[in-house]
């Protein structure tokens, strides 16, 4: 019985927050159906100026369990500047919470409500979410052969024409670094040998393609790339080898103390336009990565291990910035449970939503 009430109050830490952040999307998508029918008949940088302030608040909620509730130390290694920018944001990617540290840098900068993301075709499907992540500017992609630079040129010449304010997201390895999947790690090395490319030991070889049209397409719309390497604390096994990068739910039960994050501010004119060039100077950045990512993982010094060279700061997200977005969302969705009619329309926003989220992104690119 005692080894199954620790199990169950191990599961409610992130029974709640899941709880809270996915109760909360049908009241999230109502509010923003709503304005989005309203500024049907208004000038489309209000609705745009709207649509990111609520798209800040509801991942301002969000990073209230990822941030203060798990107390998860922040260190921020770099210099990441204190106004908000356009930017490219390149990451190394290992599970799904690098999401949300695109969300954590943003929020520092004033800027959260400018994320969009690059992300791969099939969460397209998710739920409300993947409906309302390309309305709000995300780009859905194909791999490899199936990639559509077309589509994305345009969405992105879209955006950039009406002046919407950019933090695109990429993560250019394509997919996931997963040291329990040792076969996509091999046929990456392999295909970075055949290529006449470093091999990588702790990221995978990057793909230029998605990072070359945004940046192609975007040039004189930026002010910068941010080129970003995450390391999360607690995955290293007894062994000394690496393991999985904590899951959202396994972050949310606080199994990651430090999250490591190293920024490097790049200007575009010291990125080359052309697509070959700037596939070697994409794998020479991830080279990069892969050298921090051996210091934090591999130093010989043991002293060196579990952070990254050079001067560091812990950044220590104020509640301020994230408390009353909880308050105001969980607050507007209980007031909506309260009641009989409030029930039937919170079930059909998740019904209705959810099939005209679908039906949308199958029509829609």
């Amino acid at each position: 019985m005692l080894l199954s009430l620790v199990l169950h109050t191990y599961s409610m830490r992130y029974v709640l927050p899941a709880a809270v952040m996915m109760g909360t999307a049908p009241t999230y998508i109502l509010a923003w159906g709503v304005w989005r029918l309203l500024s049907a008949v208004l000038p489309a940088r209000f609705y745009r100026e709207v649509d990111d302030r609520l798209y800040t608040i509801y991942q301002s909620m969000v990073l209230f369990f990822f941030e203060n509730y798990t107390g998860v130390q922040v260190i921020i290694y770099g210099d990441l500047p204190k106004n908000k920018e356009n930017v490219i944001y390149l990451s190394n990617h290992q599970c799904t919470v690098d999401w949300i540290i695109a969300d954590m840098l943003a929020i520092r900068q004033n800027a959260l409500g400018h994320v969009r993301y690059v992300l791969k075709d099939g969460l397209k499907w998710l739920p409300l979410y993947g409906w309302y992540f390309s309305q709000h500017g995300g780009v859905y992609v194909k791999r490899s052969a199936k990639f559509n630079e077309k589509e994305m040129r345009e969405k992105l010449r879209a955006q950039t024409k009406a002046e919407t304010r950019m933090y695109l997201v990429i993560f250019p390895e394509g997919t996931r670094y997963n040291p329990e999947i040792p076969k996509v790690i091999a046929d990456s090395q392999s295909f970075a040998e055949k290529e006449g490319l470093a091999v990588l030991k702790h990221v995978l070889t990057p793909r230029v393609k998605a990072t070359h049209v945004a940046i192609d397409t975007m040039k004189d719309y930026l002010d910068a790339v941010y080129d970003v390497t995450v390391a999360y604390e607690g995955t290293v096994d007894h062994k000394g080898q690496r393991k999985l990068a904590p899951s959202m739910t396994e972050f949310l039960c606080k199994e990651c103390p430090r999250v490591h994050i190293f920024i490097d501010r790049i200007e575009l004119k010291d990125i080359p336009e052309e697509q070959m060039y700037m596939r070697r100077w994409l794998h020479e950045r991830f080279e990069i990565k892969d050298k921090l990512l051996i210091e934090f993982y591999d130093a010989k010094d043991s002293k060196r291990r579990n952070k990254f060279p050079g001067k560091s700061v812990h950044s220590k997200l104020s509640l301020k910035k994230t408390l009353p977005s909880l308050l105001f969302l969980g607050g507007l969705t209980a007031s909506m449970l309260l009641t009989e009619s409030g029930r039937k329309l919170y079930v059909k926003t998740w019904i209705y939503g959810t099939l005209i989220g679908y039906l949308w992104v199958s029509i829609k690119p």
